[in-house]
């Protein structure tokens, strides 16, 4: 049987609250990945595995990364990412997702691929955030839902 073309996807949610009037975003510094270590990143992200929806996914990773409950009715679509990786030859399929609404309290549950975590007012986050991120970021901003990183 022909094996069918495939491109992995991932899902990268970003949690936001408000505090003290300001929206906050929370980021957490990745480390040990292979992939922007060092830099902060969304508040949680991974593959889509066989047979999951991305929703389903960020629900597992919510749990899985940050130790918190999620509903997929609160994952608000924010955009995609269709991103190229020259270095590793690789190209994604990246669904973004807003999330303001979670049960518990965010920790490190995986600390040996993230260092830390911290809430970041949305309109001052860090300039060690990963490029595409920062691409997803000024793309909401102004109202586009798809982008193309990473193709020149």
């Amino acid at each position: 049987m022909k094996e069918h073309f495939s491109t992995p996807s991932a899902v990268i949610v970003l949690l936001v609250r408000s505090s003290g009037g300001r929206k906050q975003a929370l980021l957490q510094r990745r480390q040990n990945t292979d992939f922007a270590d060092g830099k902060w990143d969304f508040s949680f992200a991974g593959h889509v595995e066989h047979g999951e929806n991305m929703k389903r996914s960020a629900v597992r990773e919510a749990r899985e990364e940050l130790g918190i409950d999620i509903a997929e009715s609160d994952l608000d679509f924010a955009a995609v990412v269709h991103k190229r990786e020259a270095q590793n030859d690789l190209t994604y399929f990246n669904a973004y997702f807003i999330c303001e609404k979670f049960c518990g309290q965010p920790t490190i549950c995986e600390p040996f691929k993230c260092s830390e975590i911290a809430w970041f007012d949305v309109d001052r986050l860090p300039d060690d955030l990963i490029d595409d991120r920062k691409e997803v970021v000024r793309a909401m901003a102004e109202g586009r839902y798809y982008i193309e990183y990473g193709w020149n």
